[in-house]
C-alpha cells in the first residue's frame, strides 16, 4: 500500500485497476487504431460511479474527494488515455464547476444526468486563435432579453460531438476582457460540432470543433454571474490539471511496466536484457521518476480535498508528470528496440498518448509561468513577514 494512501483509497484503487484491466484494457488497441469513441465503456464507467467522482451524493454522484479521482484516473489511464480523458473532462471542466458555480436548478438539471454518463459534457475554451491566451477570446455573447446570443468556434473540443452538454466561454465585454460562462445543451439551434480531430494520440476520444452561429441561450443557462468566466475557467483548471497529471502517471506507469517485463523475456547474447546494465539503469530512473511524480500528484490531491492551497502544487503536479511520461514513453521505446516502433506493441500507444499531457489544460511553458508567478508572490509575502517581524532588511 502506499504511504500516503489509507486503506479504503488502496481499496478503491484496486477496484478501479480491476475494472480498468477487465473491461477497458482489453479493447484499447481496437478503439485507438479505429478512433472509436468507447460508448459501452463510458456507459460502464458511469454505473461504476467514475464519472461523477466528486459530486455529492445528492446530485447523483460518488461523494469521493480529489485524491479519489486522482488514482481513477491513474488506474484507468495505465488501461487507456482516451478513455481517461473522456472521463477527466466530464468530472473536473464541466461536473465540478456546475456544482460549485451552479444554481440549484442547473445542478438538478445537468448533475444527475453527467454522473451517470446519461450525457457527457465538454468545455470549450480554446479557440483557433486563442489557447493559452484566453482572456482574448473572439468567441462573444450577446445580451437580448432573457436570452444571450453566441457567435464563435471553439477548438480542440474533448467529447465534441458526443456531449450532451458544451460549458462554453464567451466575451460578454470584449473591450473590458470580461467573459462569462454558459451551459449550451448539445439539442439547442445554432450549435455545431465540427469533423473529428484526425490526431496523433488519444485516438479513441472524440475530439472537435464546436461553432455556435447565432445561437440563442436563457440567461438561467448562464453559469455565474456575468463576468465571472475568467475565473471559473481559471479555477476550474487548477483542478483539472490534478486529473492530467494523474493521467501522465498513470501512462508512464503502464509503459514502465511493459519494459519491465519485456527485458526479462527478451534474450541478447544469450542473456535477457534486463541483465544489462545499460537497460537496468533506464528502468531505475524510470520507476525514479514515476514514483517523484506520484508524490507530486497526491501532495496537490491532498491539499484540495484539505481545503489548502493548491494551484502551484497542481501545476508542478502537471508539469513533472507529464515530462515524466514523455521521458518514460520514449525510454519504453527504446528498451523495446525495433518491436516498440511496431504497433503490435503497446509502448507506441502510450507514446503517442503521453505528449498531450504537456500540452492540453496548459502547456508546460504556462505551468512553468504559473509555478514562477508563485515562487516569487510567496518570496515577497516571506519578506514582507520578516521585516515586520523586525528582522534585519
Amino acid at each position: 500500500m502506499h504511504p500516503l494512501l489509507s486503506e479504503d483509497q488502496e481499496l478503491f484503487r484496486r477496484t478501479v485497476r480491476e475494472f480498468a484491466d477487465n473491461e477497458i484494457a482489453p479493447v484499447a488497441a481496437e478503439h485507438d487504431e479505429a478512433e472509436q469513441y468507447p460508448a459501452d465503456n463510458v456507459r460502464k464507467m458511469g454505473e461504476l460511479g467514475l464519472m461523477g467522482l466528486t459530486v455529492p451524493h445528492e446530485y447523483g454522484g460518488a461523494g469521493v474527494g480529489s485524491m479519489e479521482y486522482a488514482l481513477a484516473m491513474e488506474e484507468v489511464s495505465r488501461a487507456c488515455a482516451a478513455h481517461s480523458v473522456i472521463l477527466t473532462v466530464n468530472v473536473s471542466l464541466v461536473c465540478e464547476p456546475i456544482y460549485k458555480y451552479g444554481t440549484e436548478e442547473q445542478r438538478r438539471r445537468f448533475l444527475p444526468r453527467l454522473t451517470t454518463a446519461e450525457m457527457i459534457g465538454s468545455y470549450c475554451l480554446s479557440e483557433p486563435s486563442s489557447g493559452s491566451d484566453a482572456r482574448h477570446m473572439e468567441t462573444r455573447a450577446e445580451r437580448d432579453g432573457d436570452e444571450y446570443i453566441l457567435n464563435g468556434a471553439k477548438n480542440w473540443i474533448t467529447n465534441g460531438g458526443v456531449s450532451g452538454v458544451y460549458l462554453v466561454y464567451a466575451a460578454t465585454d470584449p473591450q473590458g476582457g470580461r467573459i462569462s460562462a454558459f451551459l449550451v445543451e448539445a439539442d439547442r439551434p445554432g450549435l455545431r460540432p465540427g469533423a473529428k480531430e484526425k490526431k496523433l494520440g488519444i485516438r479513441a476520444s472524440s475530439t472537435t470543433q464546436v461553432f455556435l452561429e447565432d445561437c440563442r441561450v436563457p440567461v438561467a443557462n448562464r453559469l455565474g454571474e456575468e463576468g465571472d468566466g475568467f475565473k471559473i475557467a481559471m479555477q476550474t483548471l487548477d483542478g483539472g490539471r490534478i486529473g492530467v497529471a494523474a493521467q501522465a502517471l498513470g501512462i508512464a506507469q503502464a509503459a514502465y511496466e511493459a519494459s519491465v517485463a519485456y527485458a526479462r523475456e527478451r534474450q541478447a547474447f544469450g542473456h535477457a536484457i534486463a541483465d544489462f546494465q545499460g537497460i537496468q539503469w533506464m528502468l531505475a530512473d524510470m520507476a525514479t521518476r514515476i514514483e517523484c511524480a506520484r508524490l507530486l500528484v497526491y501532495t496537490a490531491a491532498q491539499l484540495k480535498d484539505r481545503g489548502e492551497p493548491f494551484s502551484k502544487q497542481s501545476s508542478m503536479a502537471k508539469l513533472y508528470a507529464s515530462e515524466t511520461a514523455m521521458w518514460v514513453t520514449t525510454k519504453a521505446v527504446q528498451v523495446h528496440g525495433g518491436y516498440g516502433y511496431s504497433r503490435e506493441y503497446a509502448v507506441q500507444r502510450y507514446f503517442r498518448d503521453a505528449k498531450i499531457t504537456e500540452i492540453y489544460e496548459g502547456t508546460s511553458e504556462i505551468q512553468r509561468m504559473v509555478i514562477a508567478r508563485h515562487i516569487l508572490r510567496e518570496g515577497t509575502e516571506y519578506a514582507s513577514g520578516s521585516r515586520a517581524a523586525g528582522a534585519p532588511a
